[in-house]
């Protein structure tokens, strides 16, 4: 039911002793003003890629909560993460969704910023302002910015830890993200635009899906029926001829900071399966690039990740290589937007399959994410009547049964797992978001760090 403030987010809302949290924290307009406040200024948020941005002069339109973002390289090559809006009226000073220039200009009064977000332009300076207007106080508002291996992560507040910081023990999975299929951290480039399309829900829901919801596999049934991915046989995974063929541990990852990662590890090495039998040249570069991966990375290339979410709303995929950020759109709505992203080196063969395979896979043409999309709608709906919200949500599933020990201790620092199918990465997501969310603006701010024996 619903709270009166002031409330305890941990505790009243997500209970982690019992498995159980409220439907309020998904549909209350005054938790979502609060999320506003205390989520999203105090982390790291995707913004894009540089590959977006190859050249000097470019840019980009990015989202950081509700609120537009100018993310461009400078004419000397420096990133930048400006809040798209005029420090006269707050108009948006660009309005094309992505272009090269060395200037924005409002288009309500005119006044002008440079690619440096320094404000260079007035009209009337002379005559209106009197040449009273100190220009260099009246810049674009900066957020800082962080590109890990081309990956492009914007913050506005000082307190934040710095990204690697904040990233913590996930840093190997996202790593493993970050690869090459070869094993080496070479150039990735985003192809396609970016995706956007919106859904009726509340942003968490698709985070917390993509984190480490392997137990709703049975909504996908119907796609698993057909073939989707590129191998030639049924199912909606490249991976799967692999999985099919070895004994192997399936692993949700959860780590103290919040963030999570899914995947397999292999429990002794495995050969190459064929995957591209029909494509000559596809085939061989899979078959090569699968081979310099085991010899670069020895006993680590037993892991296969799938992907994970960063908290608190950007998930990567695996695989299907993409980027997918979980934009508030109020309470009740949740605009998508997602990239795609293809090895820049590979063949142009390569790259028509993969450009194919995920369309095909993910985004709002995708049959995965369309059955995503109806579960996500109907979730919430489901949390919005007046007899449900009575009810909490149950999130028990494996509790009691994580482990910090794992035999592979390159796997990442402090890091609890679980064999097979548990809600423990939903567990620790919203354990992570109570404590943000129970610690108002203006406060001393230290890392929220999640126990896992809670």
């Amino acid at each position: 039911m619903r709270h009166a403030t002031p409330r305890q987010y941990t505790g009243d809302l997500v209970n982690m002793d019992k498995g159980l949290i409220s439907r309020d924290i998904f549909t209350a307009e005054d938790i979502y003003q609060e999320e506003l406040e205390r989520i999203f200024p105090r982390s790291w948020l995707f913004v894009g890629h540089e590959s977006q941005i190859p050249e000097n002069g470019d840019y980009i339109l990015g989202r950081m909560a509700e609120e537009s973002v100018i993310v461009n390289r400078d004419r000397n090559g420096k990133l930048h993460v400006f809040l798209n809006n005029c420090r006269h009226r707050g108009m948006r000073v660009c309005r094309y969704d992505k272009g090269n220039s060395r200037k924005f200009m409002c288009p309500f009064h005119a006044w002008v910023f440079s690619d440096l977000g320094e404000l260079i332009g007035v009209p009337k300076m002379e005559s209106g302002y009197h040449n009273e207007l100190d220009k260099s106080e009246w810049g674009l508002i900066e957020a800082r910015v962080y590109s890990y291996r081309g990956f492009i992560f914007a913050c506005w507040e000082e307190e934040t830890p710095a990204f690697e910081d904040y990233l913590g023990d996930l840093r190997f999975y996202f790593d493993d993200y970050c690869e090459l299929p070869d094993g080496t951290f070479g150039e990735w480039e985003a192809f396609g635009g970016i995706f956007k399309w919106r859904v009726p829900c509340n942003w968490k829901f698709g985070a917390e899906n993509f984190g480490g919801d392997y137990y709703h596999n049975p909504s996908h049934a119907s796609v698993d029926q057909v073939i989707l991915s590129p191998a030639g046989t049924k199912g909606r995974h490249t991976y799967d001829t692999v999985t099919k063929q070895r004994e192997l541990w399936k692993l949700c990852v959860m780590t103290k900071e919040g963030h999570n990662a899914r995947g397999e590890l292999f429990k002794d090495d495995y050969e190459y399966m064929p995957t591209y039998q029909e494509m000559a040249v596809v085939e061989d570069y899979f078959r090569d690039a699968f081979k310099k991966r085991q010899e670069k990375l020895g006993e680590k290339a037993r892991w296969y990740g799938h992907g994970g979410t960063i908290f608190p709303n950007v998930s990567y995929s695996n695989g299907v290589q993409s980027m997918g950020s979980w934009h508030p759109c109020g309470v009740h709505e949740t605009e998508i937007w997602r990239i795609f992203m293809a090895p820049k080196e590979a063949p142009d063969e390569v790259k028509d399959v993969l450009r194919h395979y995920v369309i095909r896979y993910q985004g709002p043409s995708g049959l995965t994410e369309q059955d995503d999309m109806e579960n996500w709608g109907s979730a919430h709906e489901g949390a919005r009547g007046t007899i449900a919200l009575r009810f909490d949500y149950h999130y028990g599933m494996g509790m009691g049964y994580e482990q910090r020990a794992w035999p592979a201790e390159w796997l990442g620092g402090d890091v609890y797992a679980t064999e097979d199918v548990s809600e423990q990465n939903q567990r620790a997501y919203y354990a992570r978001w109570a404590r943000m969310m129970d610690v108002p603006p203006g406060a001393d701010r230290k890392p929220v760090l999640v126990d896992a024996a809670e």
